[in-house]
């Protein structure tokens, strides 16, 4: 006769631990599946939102003509240039950029009304202005532990002041000069074929309010070459294949960094007369 009382605890149903096993391994297929379409849906939104930036841009460069007849200059006063009298600015050159001058059309009215224009980028009168972080000027894909250089508002976007690819840039052949105002009728090439602002993304002088956030195209688009550090300010994205700009009629596009190298001096050139017949 058997004498054992029953089991008062109810089994319940369990994972071995190779089913669990399994289980995680799963997982964690499904992860390394799921992540790498994350990132990349990540990026595409960065990439619209470096493109609303630009966009923004475009339609202050055009309300700026609108309003007093020109585009604002690519910068004044550098001071490593020389001036209308024959002598250098030096120290006392004021190097604005075009981006100081493009704020009142980008919404940016206060910032702009803090600075004294008679006075240097670097002045302190214009220092607390300056430290302005301007969300337009920058692109999410850069990554910075800090949105100020020495100080200064960070930009990721810079003026083109023509090409050196095909042929030396002398004199400029770009939209964005120092101490001249273009206007449309200057834009021979056509506004629709004239970059005037691209992505300039970690420039060492990438400040909105410093006059040195211009330069000339010398190298493919995302192919500058670096040793350690960036050499020189160039069309550079940190978006995969490209880079957006701005062109003179406010319209942006994304240029592909396998664009022939005629095509791109084209773009970048204000009235050299070439035909870019794709992109």
């Amino acid at each position: 006769m058997n004498t054992q009382s029953p089991d008062p605890r109810p089994r319940t149903p369990g994972f071995t631990l190779i089913e669990l096993l399994v289980v995680i391994t799963i997982i964690a297929v499904l992860v390394s599946l799921l992540l790498p379409a994350i990132q990349a849906a990540r990026e595409s939104a960065r990439r619209t939102t470096c493109s609303n930036n630009l966009h923004q841009i475009g339609i202050g460069l055009v309300n700026h003509h609108a309003r007093h007849q020109y585009f604002p200059p690519g910068g004044v006063e550098h001071r490593a240039m020389i001036g209308p009298d024959g002598k250098r600015y030096g120290d006392a050159g004021r190097q604005l950029a075009w981006s100081a001058f493009l704020l009142p059309f980008i919404e940016q009215e206060s910032v702009y009304e803090q600075l004294d224009l008679n006075e240097p980028f670097d002045s302190p009168a214009n220092a607390q202005a300056a430290a302005a972080v301007i969300p337009v000027y920058l692109c999410p894909s850069v990554a910075r532990e800090n949105d100020l250089i020495d100080g200064r508002g960070a930009c990721d976007y810079g003026g083109i002041y023509g090409e050196r690819i095909t042929s030396p840039n002398s004199p400029p052949k770009g939209a964005m000069l120092y101490n001249r105002r273009l206007n449309m009728v200057d834009i021979r090439d056509g506004l629709s074929h004239t970059l005037f602002v691209s992505e300039d993304s970690l420039s060492q002088d990438g400040q909105w309010i410093n006059g040195l956030n211009i330069f000339d195209q010398a190298y493919g688009i995302n192919h500058v070459p670096t040793a350690g550090q960036i050499l020189e300010n160039e069309i550079r994205s940190e978006h995969d294949s490209g880079a957006n700009g701005v062109f003179g009629d406010g319209s942006v596009r994304f240029v592909s960094q396998h664009i022939e190298l005629k095509a791109l001096a084209a773009f970048c050139t204000r009235a050299g007369g070439e035909v870019v017949s794709n992109f």
